[in-house]
């Protein structure tokens, strides 16, 4: 009996749904996977609080296992343990962990961290003796970015996804593979266009009506860069499921039983007016309108009608001073 899929629920998790709609040939399945894997280089995984990329990268990371090659893995946001849970242990025993999680620093003084840190844990993961490609999985680049100058950071993953072969190596790697994941939201546009910039293959996930979607953008060198957007959903196992996607219908249309929402509800001015409230507005003449009674009064003044006059009379404490009139203004 095959297992239910995930699919994204509240908080950016992932909780079981029945797997209506989905296509269930096995090579369907991993047609979305392959055409991500198949340009090396960068790969960039942008997320959000809706829509978590983890379990992506680890349905990413699941297929280079089973393709053969190196894999390794720069943990520094969740602890070893939990990030290898939900793999068989076939998969487990093909992944190179460095662990940055429990002690990013080396307080501990094990010995085992590396001395340029992070970004010296990164370049060591492809120096090896054994020919074919490498895959190295971040996780995440956000947290670099926190801990490390983005320039520092773009540097050292242009030169990871750039080069045919790491220094000191015995054979010449095949292809070098970073994957990146990404929360987009906690960053400035600055450093996510900069790490745009550099990768490959960019990966956004969202979606609608529950359903996770992947707006795919990938650039070939001499060509033009291609989109697509595909409709998935991950299984407990990490195996990828394409999906057809929700109907057009219901992306354009609202729910007819979702009241609409009155934009006046919460107004401390009344917008509509009565049948006697507008019957008087109507009538109304504004000062301003030069309407035809203004007009004949103007032009035919009344026999009695005369020129006014304004009379003053001062107080008996008025200040009258010819030479200063303003001397009671203190100015």
């Amino acid at each position: 009996m095959n297992a239910p899929p995930l699919s994204p629920g509240g908080g950016g998790q992932w909780a079981l749904t029945p797997s209506g709609g989905a296509r269930g040939e096995t090579g369907h399945k991993s047609e979305m996977l392959d055409s991500l894997l198949g340009l090396g280089g960068l790969m960039l995984l942008r997320d959000s609080v809706e829509w978590e990329g983890r379990s992506l990268l680890k349905a990413l990371i699941k297929k280079c296992a089973l393709s053969g090659g190196q894999v390794h893995i720069l943990g520094c946001e969740v602890s070893e343990e939990e990030f290898r849970e939900g793999f068989d242990s076939d998969i487990n025993n093909r992944l190179v962990y460095r662990d940055f999680f429990r002690d990013p620093l080396n307080w501990s003084k094990t010995g085992e961290a590396l001395p340029g840190g992070p970004l010296g844990a990164l370049t060591a993961m492809c120096k090896r003796t054994d020919p074919g490609p490498v895959t190295i999985a971040v996780d995440s680049l956000s947290w670099l970015l926190l801990h490390l100058p983005c320039t520092t950071l773009c540097q050292t993953l242009h030169a990871l996804s750039r080069q045919d072969s790491c220094p000191g190596d015995s054979f010449p790697v095949g292809q070098v593979r970073v994957l990146g994941l990404l929360h987009e939201e906690l960053h400035s546009p600055g450093p996510v266009g900069a790490l745009s910039s550099l990768a490959q293959t960019e990966v956004t996930l969202g979606g609608t009506m529950g359903q996770a979607s992947a707006h795919i953008l990938c650039r070939r060198p001499r060509q033009r860069p291609t989109h697509q957007t595909q409709w998935f959903c991950i299984l407990p196992d990490f195996s990828l499921d394409l999906q057809e996607g929700p109907p057009v219908e219901s992306q354009a249309h609202p729910d007819p039983h979702t009241p609409p929402v009155d934009p006046m509800t919460h107004l401390t001015f009344n917008l509509h007016l009565s049948k006697k409230e507008r019957e008087a507005r109507d009538n109304l003449t504004l000062p301003f309108q030069f309407s035809s009674e203004k007009q004949q009064a103007l032009l035919r003044p009344g026999l009695g009608q005369a020129t006014s006059h304004i009379f003053y009379e001062p107080d008996a404490y008025d200040d009258l001073d010819q030479e200063d009139p303003d001397d009671d203004l203190d100015i």
